[in-house]
């Protein structure tokens, strides 16, 4: 498993934790290590799913995702 940080704009709550938690939750491949308020961490199988796939997922969600350490 390789592990993504994404770096996550547009959250400032508890609900915006738990959607961007569940968005990525049924992203499969996707493990989710941490969310927190900006940011996410996930391990995810890379035969199965992209760092693509999974920053769309939370902006399916309503919120902009990044890889952590690219530019926005």
């Amino acid at each position: 498993m390789d592990e993504l940080t994404l770096r996550i704009t547009g959250m400032s709550c508890g609900h915006c934790v738990a959607a961007v938690k569940r968005a990525l939750d049924a992203v499969d491949g996707v493990q989710v290590r941490d969310v927190a308020v900006g940011r996410a961490t996930v391990a995810y199988d890379a035969a199965a799913v992209s760092p693509e796939r999974i920053a769309g997922a939370v902006a399916d969600a309503g919120y902009d995702a990044q890889p952590a350490g690219t530019a926005a």
